[in-house]
């Protein structure tokens, strides 16, 4: 087939008007241009039986520059659904052999692979992206993912977001028969942080009942994950992307599960218990990553409205998908222009971060944090420690310049991902705008 009669389709949407074209939409042949050029990049974050299918139907819809990232290498229990791959295989990088399946599948597209952790890229590196989708079975790596994007959002003077500061990001995720697609803008749509309830809280089970009366697999795989490994090999941390972590968990639970006479113990059932995975049917991710292509099409071409913001499938009794709108939450600790928090005028630094350790919005996501005001470091741990710590005991606002009546405050810590903003408010204040 001619190179140019491939996307006939694609140009019948991009050239002519429409009805429902989303805002700004210009129909014209510069839209596939731009699509296809050095200047659009997407990147598919994940390269399992999600991201094969997206990595798929991107090369399928006219994008040419993808990059995908994923730190897993195959296994046979992955060959079922994650159709880029084959027997010869196994072992080898995801993302390198997906890339490879792509590039050699479908002339003129470029997907470069990258084998590695989403944490080894800086967070530099992923704002070369027009778009980012997730295709992750990881709440945590999502977490991660939705911190980063955050972070490249700035705000007015208002509080207002910056529109050109704004990274979109699109997540696909499946359990079973299940799935759902959502559109991330950050400081326009709700993002990760913002909808945490909307993520099921993993099953857990009675400590007594591993330890002393196990009656299922799960039962041995958790006794093993959770209480022997520290017992056997303690002060290591375990990883469960590390495999030979998750080989030992299988094999001491199969030991424990031979002497309960319990069977049915397996490696791909270890990994589900460990990792909380849903067994993955194909057709719910090919329709999920349909939908996160096509949003990111939209984002790019303005070719029609987009997803207003979350879209689930359910497809275990016949097939039926719903659209919600969530709400983005003002006091997002990620997304928002800052967190509200209101001490005395009068408080020192010290006492503005032993506040920050006591808010309930804030202290699940601080250990010990280090604050500063614009470039200025009010107080650093590590190598700025000794010199910024004569700061904690100085009032801050001696060491805000101006009389800026809700400073923000950029404040990082090992367990965030990226900065997070936190607004002062000063008790008594008659001006206290966020």
């Amino acid at each position: 087939m001619d190179v140019q009669d491939r996307w006939r389709d694609l140009d019948v949407l991009l050239t002519r008007p429409g009805n429902l074209v989303g805002p700004g939409f210009e129909p014209g042949p510069e839209l596939r241009d731009f699509l296809q050029s050095e200047d659009c990049r997407v990147l598919c974050v994940g390269a399992g039986g999600l991201g094969c299918e997206i990595l798929k139907d991107l090369a399928l819809s006219g994008f040419v520059n993808i990059d995908v990232i994923d730190m897993d290498t195959i296994d046979v229990s992955n060959l079922n659904r994650q159709f880029l791959f084959r027997m010869r295989d196994v072992g080898k990088s995801k993302a390198e052999v997906a890339a490879e399946r792509i590039n050699s599948r479908v002339a003129g597209v470029n997907v470069t692979p990258h084998h590695c952790r989403i944490e080894e890229k800086p967070p530099s590196w992923y704002k070369q992206f027009t778009v980012i989708i997730l295709g992750l079975d990881s709440l945590e790596a999502r977490r991660y993912m939705n911190s980063v994007v955050c972070s490249f959002l700035e705000f007015t003077e208002e509080g207002e977001p910056d529109m050109s500061t704004i990274k979109p990001m699109v997540d696909g995720g499946t359990e079973g028969f299940k799935g759902h697609a959502r559109v991330i803008l950050p400081g326009v749509t709700p993002c990760f942080e913002c909808t945490l309830w909307l993520f099921p809280p993993q099953t857990k089970f009675p400590l007594c009942t591993l330890a002393e009366t196990p009656r299922s697999p799960a039962h041995c795989i958790e006794y093993v994950h959770l209480i022997l490994w520290g017992q056997a090999r303690a002060g290591e941390e375990f990883d469960a992307d590390t495999e030979e972590h998750m080989k030992w968990v299988y094999e001491r639970a199969a030991e424990r599960a031979a002497q309960y006479g319990i069977q049915g113990v397996t490696y791909q059932l270890t990994q589900g218990v460990v990792k909380n995975i849903i067994p993955a049917i194909a057709s719910t991710n090919a329709i999920v990553s349909a939908a996160c292509v096509l949003e990111s099409l939209k984002i790019i071409t303005m070719v029609s409205q987009g997803l207003n913001n979350y879209m689930m499938y359910m497809g275990s009794q016949g097939i039926y998908t719903h659209t919600v709108q969530y709400e983005r939450d003002a006091s997002c600790p990620i997304c928002s222009a800052g967190v509200p928090l209101e001490v005395d005028p009068a408080s020192t630094l010290q006492q503005v971060i032993d506040a920050m350790l006591a808010d309930p919005a804030l202290k699940q996501h601080l250990k010990a944090p280090s604050v500063s005001y614009g470039a200025t470091n009010l107080y650093a741990h590590g190598i700025y420690e000794a010199e910024t710590r004569p700061n904690l005991s100085r009032p801050i606002r001696d060491l805000i310049p101006g009389d800026e009546r809700a400073p923000v405050l950029t404040v990082n810590d090992k367990k965030l991902h990226a900065p997070m903003r936190v607004q002062l408010k000063f008790a008594g204040s008659d001006a206290m705008a966020a």
